[in-house]
């Protein structure tokens, strides 16, 4: 029994140091990898060793040279009379190219040793993620509220050139709050987007979404929206507040205000009614036919219209479509920028634009509606089209979250494929929900829809 144990554990060991001596050598040809500019270094540093070597000889008049050349023709002839020399060059050549190995692999541990001290990843992983991020395309997503922060948690995965450009018509809870005693810019969905665009800073990302729930004053306020109120008082506006917590949060990518004006959303409701602000809009509960801002035709955040400008691909949404997408495409800048990208023209060529609709309809804004009432609603706001494709869920959830949900009024978005078809609009359908088992809340999974998305954008661009 004892021997068939000791069999299994030298077996084990074996297995172990195998997959060891792989993963080594594999890790050693990551460095090989294209775009890592890597190797031009290293044969440029090649070239500079054999080039002083040059000089020193030429200096010193190749006497010392000539000797060492000597001794070492000597050292191999003697070793050619033991082995051939189709033998021993390959040996010392296989032999060189270890000890090179061996070097920069000890070079490279403590390089990684000093910047990674917690290292779990191999320094060639962090800087091949780095190289395919920062290649990855230029993209712009417009929306707000947590629909667009779900989103960018996925994107983030694939590219570091991400612009989010986010509403500023909020006036609910911690942000509203502030934006009536302060007169500070809602800095609520933009917290969200920072904290969903933020690297590996998992400390720093709760103490931001931190929410307060004592003290005078500061029930019910977030950590971060405390700290953007307090940044815009100091830097001066709220752009330069959204770039200095970038850097302290490490963000991949930036996040932007569609303008810096003090917007405010406006209704006009089936009833007659006429609604003043994005919170009171909701819970009107009506059927909403026109909405607008005051103050009308804010000026963009120029940066913003810039960064459309540049695009690969835009996405809209998701999001609550009236109080967090179509604010950020009543600031006609923006939606001109868009349009004229989706059509192309003799400076820029056409991206692809496409919409994210929502799985559920909204109690107060979107009661009812089908896929085409969502596109409408927006071609309707902007005056023409935004998007070529729209995005749309495939499956229906569970029906214990679909009773949880009729309880709210609030049910699956119907697609209705032939409307959508005449006005103009590619289908993109696909499984891109989580359906929470405890609570039966449905959302976007982060890491599906940005998959999908880009799998759409390639083909598209291609």
């Amino acid at each position: 029994m004892s021997i068939s144990y000791l069999k299994k554990a030298i077996n084990l060991f074996r297995q172990e140091s195998r997959n060891r001596t792989q993963y080594r050598v594999n890790q050693w040809f990551k460095w090989l990898s294209p775009g890592l500019s890597v190797k031009r270094w290293l044969l440029i540093s090649a070239g500079g060793v054999i080039l002083t070597a040059l000089g020193l000889a030429i200096w010193i008049k190749l006497t010392p040279i000539f000797y060492a050349i000597q001794l070492i023709q000597q050292l191999v002839g003697a070793i050619a009379n033991f082995l051939p020399n189709y033998v021993s060059g390959p040996l010392i050549l296989l032999f060189g190219i270890l000890l090179i190995f061996w070097g920069q692999t000890r070079t490279v541990g403590s390089i990684t040793e000093v910047l990674r001290p917690e290292g779990d990843e191999e320094l060639i992983d962090v800087l091949l993620t780095y190289r395919r991020l920062h290649r990855g395309p230029k993209i712009v997503v417009i929306g707000g509220g947590t629909g667009l922060s779900t989103l960018l948690r996925g994107l983030k995965s694939y590219s570091n050139n991400i612009t989010a450009i986010v509403t500023v018509a909020d006036d609910g809870g911690s942000s509203g709050r502030l934006r009536r005693e302060i007169g500070v810019l809602p800095p609520g969905d933009i917290r969200n987007c920072l904290a969903a665009l933020a690297s590996e800073e998992k400390l720093l990302t709760e103490l931001f979404q931190y929410r307060f729930t004592a003290g005078d004053g500061l029930t019910g306020h977030s950590f971060g929206n405390l700290f953007l109120t307090a940044m815009s008082d100091i830097t001066g506006d709220l752009e330069r507040a959204i770039a200095a917590s970038s850097d302290v949060l490490a963000v991949k990518g930036q996040v932007l205000p569609a303008t810096l004006s003090d917007m405010r959303l406006w209704a006009e409701l089936a009833d007659g009614r006429t609604i003043e602000g994005e919170s009171n809009i909701t819970e009107a509960g009506g059927s909403i036919l026109k909405i607008g801002c005051l103050p009308p035709n804010p000026p963009a955040l120029p940066r913003a219209v810039q960064a459309i400008e540049e695009a690969d691909c835009i996405i809209i949404g998701p999001g609550s479509l009236y109080t967090s997408v179509i604010p950020n495409l009543l600031v006609p800048e923006i939606a001109a920028a868009i349009a004229s990208r989706r059509k192309g023209g003799s400076k820029n060529p056409p991206v692809p634009c496409i919409y994210v609709c929502n799985i559920m309809t909204q109690p107060g804004e979107t009661q009812g509606y089908t896929v085409s009432d969502h596109i409408r609603a927006i071609d309707n706001a902007c005056g023409e089209k935004l998007f070529n494709a729209v995005l749309v869920h495939k499956t229906a959830p569970s029906p214990r979250s679909l009773k949880r949900y009729a309880q709210e009024n609030s049910h699956p978005v119907y697609l209705d494929r032939e409307v959508v078809s005449k006005l103009g609009r590619k289908i993109i359908i696909a499984n891109v929900m989580d359906e929470d088992e405890v609570t039966g809340l449905v959302r976007h999974n982060p890491q599906r829809l940005a998959g999908v998305l880009l799998r759409w954008y390639s083909r598209a661009y291609a």
